[in-house]
């Protein structure tokens, strides 16, 4: 009795190698009913039509003459647009050393000749089936998966913001460094010397991390952290406290996650933005190019954030006084060569909205 046919059956495209053309045409008049139906004489002719019809399942010959179906396997397993296409190995051959040197190469399994018309539908049946649940399998997993890394970045952001709640004086200072960070990391991949730099970074992830930089602050006691003047130095001290305690909260949570690229990233970015260029920044105290190059290029962005923002003791510079004071800064604070990229980035810069309140910028 036939297999019902299917819509989704008829998406499907089974491609049939046999350099018999009475195989071809029994194998497609069995196929041609319930799936589309490619045919092809040799493995030659099959790579000609590989690149514009790419079938869910291939039908191969392994006595062939030219190419075998042993070498035409090894050839498809080896293509990176190929290697996913199950194969069934078709063969007048019935010893065990052949169908375990096919499955080895990475053959689905074995159909004898000549046909069984009901057999040989059913195993397209059954390995096609077997296909669109691995697939779906798959789907689930990438989908948990995505599902688990928004928790977590949501956990993350909550995190950061929850800094910057505790900071009155600062605001929403994560939101808008993160905006900042985006245009100068762009303005970065697109030039032709520093680009080599980020060449080996997931510019997403770092930027995710980024929100992370002042996650310390959280362990800073209330009375530095929302003091509405000036530090004294003894105060200054202990809020720089807050690199160190960064730096620990986010190895703990390294501790903790499986392939968290981001949280390595955060590290970086919270150990070293306020390191200076000439080796008076702090904590480490690190000069030049000793200071990792995600940390040069957040200390500008994190001390522009904080010229352009109200503090209780001082008014907002305006951007282009934000931009001389980093320029005079070029040499002794920050990295030379950084400092003319980011300047190129003023007028971006200039674009991003100043937002002070606890109020998250919209998306």
């Amino acid at each position: 009795m036939p297999l019902p046919q299917t819509s989704e059956q008829m998406h499907k495209l089974v491609m049939l190698v046999d350099d018999d053309p009475v195989n071809l045409m029994v194998g497609k008049k069995v196929l041609a009913p319930h799936y589309q139906v490619l045919t092809s004489p040799g493995a030659e002719s099959m790579f000609a039509l590989l690149p514009r019809h790419k079938p869910d399942l291939i039908l191969l010959d392994v006595s062939m003459p030219e190419i075998s179906g042993f070498e035409a396997i090894q050839k498809l397993k080896a293509d990176a647009d190929w290697y996913t296409i199950p194969v069934i190995f078709l063969t007048g051959r019935s010893d065990q050393e052949s169908e375990v040197q096919g499955l080895e190469l990475g053959a689905i399994d074995y159909i004898t000749k000549p046909f069984s018309p009901p057999l040989l539908l059913k195993r397209v049946e059954l390995h096609l089936s077997l296909v669109d649940y691995q697939h779906h399998l798959e789907r689930m997993v990438a989908e948990k998966t995505e599902d688990l890394l928004l928790l977590q970045y949501s956990t993350l952001d909550i995190l950061a913001e929850l800094a910057d709640e505790r900071d009155t004086v600062t605001g929403a200072h994560h939101e808008r460094t993160y905006r900042c960070l985006a245009v100068f990391l762009e303005a970065l991949r697109n030039d032709a010397v520093q680009k080599q730099h980020l060449q080996d970074y997931n510019i997403e992830l770092v930027l995710r991390g980024s929100k992370l930089h002042d996650i310390g602050k959280i362990a800073v006691s209330d009375h530095i952290l929302k003091k509405p003047a000036r530090l004294e130095p003894e105060e200054f001290q202990e809020i720089q406290k807050h690199v160190e305690y960064g730096v620990k909260f986010i190895t703990k949570l390294e501790q903790n996650s499986r392939d968290a690229l981001f949280l390595t990233y955060a590290k970086t970015l919270a150990a070293y933005h306020h390191e200076k260029w000439n080796g008076s920044g702090y904590p480490y105290g690190l000069a030049g190019e000793a200071i990792p190059f995600l940390g040069r290029a957040m200390a500008i962005v994190d001390v522009y954030e904080a010229l352009t923002a109200p503090r209780p003791y001082k008014e907002a510079f305006d951007h282009d006084t934000a931009m001389r004071i980093i320029l005079e800064n070029r040499g002794s604070h920050f990295d030379p060569a950084l400092v003319e990229i980011f300047l190129k980035c003023a007028d971006k810069l200039r674009a991003i909205p100043p937002v002070y309140s606890h109020a998250p910028i919209a998306t």
